[in-house]
């Protein structure tokens, strides 16, 4: 499988000057091809194909005298910034048209030179090098000074230089895993209730608190941008101000990430078999616990044990966020009335006492087991015997033109 590895790149002030130099040209290339697109759809001219717009937006436009300075650049920079151009209107049209299942995908917008994060990428055609004294060696740019925090598994395909809101300097490696990865079998199978007095619940019973690294960090950030508002708009000052926010918001989100990393990987390395329920963030994004839930960081968590199971040859599963896991009972399978949030442990009418959280994630783990292995664990209510009066057909019933199955049967 194809991983990214990233590490901390220290440019030196004449290479700072190259690299903003590389993310100007690529975003006037973008936003000239874009440009481009929408001028030929408002006067009903056909679609712009790849071949056409690289011709014009880069070939021509070096032979003018407005973009002549693009040809200080590499031109594979150039070339990938068209081909994210390209990609980001075919995830749209395949948005518009259904092939692309999730939210809906909005069409291109212009690259702005004051956004927080700039970025651009090298392939192979550039023949970047990571040299033999551990620097990075790019085309018109030069040799970076790489923070290695460990080694690349392969050669790299791809090397993409960020920088980000707090002018920081990343260089994202894509390389393919070299070997195969798959961890010894274990018996344990686990499930997990995610929320927001602890993190993650376990269905051994095991609980992990909430860390909040955004609330801790809040009295700090108060003071940051209290400052900032005090700052005199477009002054070097303001500036200074901005990048400091910046840190202080990278340095929560650093802080979140590493701790979500280091959980998730032991979670993979001790189970088989990881079943996590199917939240929707973006929907409880909108409610009042919407900076809890942001802060939390759900939807990062679990996509790192989704692809960190498929690299060490784990089980992954996902159950239905409307699946009862809350209110069922993990004994006897029976569902009951929804229960207020501050209501942490209940009794069945069967017996059992539970634990809210402990119970759900019980319950999770059984569904996934009968969703993805098939092992027949009860996931739901068991059948009972229909009333005689819903078990027949009456005569005075109307026909329906469809079966059970949805096929028409006339």
């Amino acid at each position: 499988m194809q991983l990214r590895y990233q590490f901390r790149v220290y440019p030196t002030p004449g290479q700072q000057i190259e690299l903003a130099r590389a993310f100007g040209c690529a975003r006037v290339v973008f936003n000239d091809g874009l440009r481009l697109r929408q001028e030929a759809r408002e006067q009903g001219l056909p679609y712009v194909s790849d071949a056409e717009l690289s011709k014009q937006v880069i070939t021509q436009a070096k032979a003018t005298s407005e973009r002549a300075w693009l040809g200080e650049v590499s031109a594979v920079v150039l070339q990938q910034a068209l081909a994210d151009l390209n990609t980001a209107y075919r995830n749209f049209f395949a948005s518009v048209t259904g092939k692309r299942k999730g939210r809906k995908v909005a069409p291109p917008r212009f690259r702005s030179r004051k956004d927080n994060r700039q970025a651009i990428r090298f392939t192979r055609n550039s023949r970047f090098k990571v040299l033999h004294n551990g620097r990075l060696r790019l085309p018109k740019i030069g040799d970076l000074d790489v923070r290695w925090s460990r080694s690349l598994p392969s050669d790299p395909s791809s090397v993409a230089i960020i920088r980000d809101a707090a002018g920081r300097y990343y260089a994202s490696f894509v390389v393919q895993t070299a070997e195969d990865e798959t961890l010894p079998p274990v018996e344990s199978e686990v499930g997990i209730d995610l929320g927001l007095t602890h993190f993650a619940v376990l269905s051994d019973g095991t609980k992990v608190a909430a860390p909040k690294f955004l609330r801790r960090a809040a009295g700090k950030l108060k003071r940051l941008q209290q400052a900032l508002s005090r700052k005199q708009k477009g002054s070097a000052n303001r500036k200074k101000a901005v990048v400091k926010v910046a840190r202080a918001h990278a340095r929560v989100a650093d802080t979140r990430r590493d701790w979500q990393h280091k959980l998730s990987t032991a979670i993979v390395r001790e189970n088989q078999a990881i079943y996590v329920e199917n939240l929707c963030v973006a929907g409880l994004g909108r409610t009042r616990l919407a900076k809890s839930v942001h802060d939390a960081g759900w939807a990062s968590f679990t996509g790192m044990l989704e692809y960190k199971a498929a690299r060490y040859g784990r089980t992954f599963g996902r159950v239905d966020r409307f699946f009862p896991s809350t209110r069922m009972c993990s004994d006897c399978g029976r569902v009951n009335e929804k229960m207020a949030l501050n209501v942490r442990a209940w009794a069945c009418p069967c017996g059992s006492h539970h634990d809210r959280d402990v119970n759900a994630a019980r319950n999770v783990r059984a569904a996934g087991q009968a969703d993805l292995n098939d092992r027949g664990a009860r996931v739901r209510p068991p059948a009972m015997v229909a009333p005689r009066s819903e078990a027949v057909t009456h005569p005075d019933a109307a026909c329906s033109t469809r079966s059970v199955e949805g096929i028409s049967v006339l």
